[in-house]
């Protein structure tokens, strides 16, 4: 029994959801959401929550129901507050800057990374050694986020590279004499 699928998702105010057959969508102050439910769960808005429910008792059913209500608790999240991940730059001469539709690295390579920015999402460089990506759906900000962060993960040895903000990064010792 999934305990997070049997928890209503609340709407809140200034929030509309507009349940079709298997289609979701869901509007709010930031944006507009759109999402389509599997066959193995069936949704319903009730008392100003949406509720969502396995179609059967076997375990394909079972694993898709929390999954799916996590997915609308995120939509709603996303339209009414919006996602927001930080990326820290380490490492001398190591930068950030927004032109236009593009994201600038310069991390120590012989050219300058263009990271082109995509729709629905929004980068600031606030420092020339931080980056803050928001948007309204979760999973593209994460996905970003990382794509961003592979261009130079962080190193062990000197910790230089670019990391998520709050990242602990295993350091580990130089060789010895």
């Amino acid at each position: 029994m999934s305990r997070i699928g049997k928890k209503p998702v609340p709407v809140p105010a200034g929030v509309t959801v507009n349940l079709a057959g298997p289609n979701l969508s869901v509007k709010g102050p930031k944006g507009e959401l759109k999402m389509v439910f599997v066959d193995q769960v069936l949704a319903k808005l009730e008392d100003g929550a949406l509720k969502v429910d396995p179609k059967d008792q076997t375990k394909l059913s079972r694993s898709c129901w929390g999954m799916s209500r996590t997915m609308v608790a995120n939509m709603i999240k996303g339209v009414s507050e919006g996602y927001s991940k930080t990326l820290e730059i380490t490492g001398v001469g190591y930068r950030a800057a927004v032109q236009g539709k593009v994201l600038q690295l310069n991390l120590g390579y012989s050219h300058d990374v263009n990271y082109p920015i995509p729709e629905g999402i929004d980068i600031k460089a606030t420092k020339p050694t931080e980056i803050v990506i928001t948007g309204i759906d979760k999973q593209r900000v994460g996905q970003v986020a990382a794509e961003i962060r592979e261009f130079r993960g962080p190193e062990p040895y000197k910790g230089k590279g670019i990391k998520y903000a709050g990242e602990y990064i295993f350091r580990k010792e130089g060789k010895k004499k």
